[in-house]
């Protein structure tokens, strides 16, 4: 079992962004120190729920200032920005750091970051598969040449090529976000790892693992791919001596982060939002996720891990919103969690 942090470098409600960062990049150099195995970053634009704005910048980053953990997105919005111009960042990252780095991609939303770097609300409701097409392409063959309806331009080489890393992969890794049977299928049909959601409790992420099987047999995919795929479960881990403690440092600083991060979200074209009551949803992760005693947070991942046949983990362990108490918790993870996990 495989279990990282998932940093959102979340805005909390009385602190600046520059705090946020600084906890970030803090709690992932203390991750490392703990043992866990990957940070995972997370990306947005224009709202304190994460003042984050590329994923792959801070990637680098804390791959300068670590030497073990792996460290990856999550996830980089494709339809934002262009293929190559990413595909050029995640071999540079693979090539450089030996092989540590993994791009998370996803869909996103549709928020005025489409209008602001000129992608349009196409990009996001249907340009997405030319855009990863186009991507792994650039991660796996030594040139590239594109004649799609967003993206068309000659043949060029791939400089540099991730395959001419010191390492025995063929590229990074590629991980997709899904939150719906149409990105499943999506993730499926190119034999790519989904990353699945907080929000959702293991029996959906068991039914989205089954499909993702069925859709990627389906396409003629290997039986050692289907099989081996190494999916990511994202949740929050809380630890304290007692449960109650765990939940109510939670149940203070969530809701806040939640509310002002969400309602400061604006859709590119005036649709209305339905946004999560702010309480209720920090109610639902400590109910669905390791929040607890150290046994408690190992015996949920176990058994995250036995119900839905995923091993590795994107843990958000920032949910306090407190330097020091962040650091706590990514130690007591590594010192005594991991133990009880194998």
């Amino acid at each position: 079992m495989r279990v990282g942090s998932f940093v959102l470098a979340a805005q909390f409600p009385g602190q600046g962004q520059g705090e946020a960062l600084h906890r970030a990049v803090r709690s992932a150099e203390v991750a490392e120190e703990a043992g866990l195995d990957t940070v995972w970053l997370a990306e947005h634009h224009f709202v304190p729920y994460g003042t984050c704005p590329s994923a792959v910048t801070l990637a680098a980053l804390l791959l300068g200032r670590t030497r073990r953990i792996r460290v990856g997105t999550a996830v980089s919005v494709l339809p934002t920005v262009h293929p190559v111009a990413l595909g050029e960042q995640a071999a540079l990252l693979h090539v450089t750091s030996g092989g540590r780095f993994s791009l998370g991609v996803g869909r996103g939303g549709p928020w005025v970051d489409l209008e602001v770097f000129g992608a349009g609300l196409k990009a996001y409701e249907s340009g997405f598969p030319e855009s990863l097409d186009l991507l792994v392409r650039w991660l796996r063959e030594p040139s590239v040449g594109a004649s799609g309806g967003r993206f068309s331009f000659r043949e060029v080489p791939v400089v540099p090529r991730p395959s001419e890393s010191l390492t025995d992969g063929t590229g990074p890794e590629v991980v997709v976000a899904c939150t719906s049977p149409a990105s499943v299928r999506l993730a499926a049909e190119r034999g790519l790892p989904m990353l699945l959601g907080m929000h959702i409790g293991d029996e959906e992420k068991a039914e989205m693992v089954t499909l993702w099987r069925q859709h990627a047999r389906t396409a003629g995919r290997p039986a050692q791919e289907v099989h081996g795929a190494a999916h990511v479960s994202a949740g929050v881990c809380q630890i304290a001596d007692r449960r109650t403690d765990a939940v109510e440092a939670l149940t203070k600083a969530m809701p806040g982060w939640l509310k002002q991060g969400l309602d400061a979200h604006v859709t590119v074209d005036g649709r209305t939002r339905q946004m999560r009551d702010p309480l209720a949803y920090t109610e639902l992760l400590c109910g669905l996720h390791p929040v607890g005693t150290p046994r408690l947070c190992a015996d949920r991942l176990a058994a995250t891990s036995e119900r839905t046949g995923i091993d590795r983990f994107a843990l958000l362990i920032e949910g306090s919103g407190d330097l020091v108490a962040t650091e706590e918790n990514v130690r007591r993870l590594g010192a005594e969690v991991l133990p009880h996990l194998g």
